[in-house]
């Protein structure tokens, strides 16, 4: 963590968890000058993560858990609401990191995840994207758009496969 960055924890923060200790892969938190992390309530990341909070980006985990492997890289602003799950393997990126010459192009636009979502396995969220309460994302999809509070989405581009689904 650079000298100048912030990590606001109202609850309880746990990184590198492991469900047994076999399972145990060091995990990754880098923050930068002048980034923040925001951890207003209980929020687990288990091992094998990568989480990187570049200079001045600001990374806020509500509540609940993301599974081994994650990568998030996070170059403006993600969050991630109350009461989450994220599987295995999920990748989470707010930027490209590179400009495309030839057109008009966003290289970096942040990612809301709302309220008691569920994240399958293996899945990609890109920039811009927000998934809305109650919503599913089932595993491999790659979410290049929004997808609606109460929706299941699914496949490459996701896309929406259900409405009015409920998950416990």
């Amino acid at each position: 963590m650079a000298a100048s960055s912030t990590l606001a924890v109202a609850a309880h923060f746990t990184m590198n968890g492991y469900w047994v200790p076999q399972e145990y892969a060091s995990a990754l938190l880098a923050l930068a000058e002048q980034a923040t992390l925001e951890v207003p309530g209980n929020f687990t990341i288990y091992s094998g993560a990568r989480i990187y909070v570049n200079k001045g980006a600001t990374l806020v985990l509500g509540s609940g858990y993301i599974n081994h492997n994650a990568s998030i890289t996070c170059l403006h602003r993600i969050e991630i609401g109350q009461d989450v799950a994220i599987a295995d393997n999920v990748t989470i990126r707010d930027s490209d990191d590179h400009d495309i010459l030839s057109s008009p192009h966003v290289k970096t636009s942040p990612i809301k995840i709302g309220n008691h979502v569920w994240i399958g396995m293996n899945v990609t969220i890109l920039k811009g994207v927000t998934i809305g309460d109650g919503a599913i994302v089932a595993a491999g999809a790659v979410v290049t758009r929004d997808v609606p509070a109460g929706c299941l989405a699914g496949g490459v581009p996701a896309r929406i496969i259900r409405q009015n689904v409920a998950w416990h």
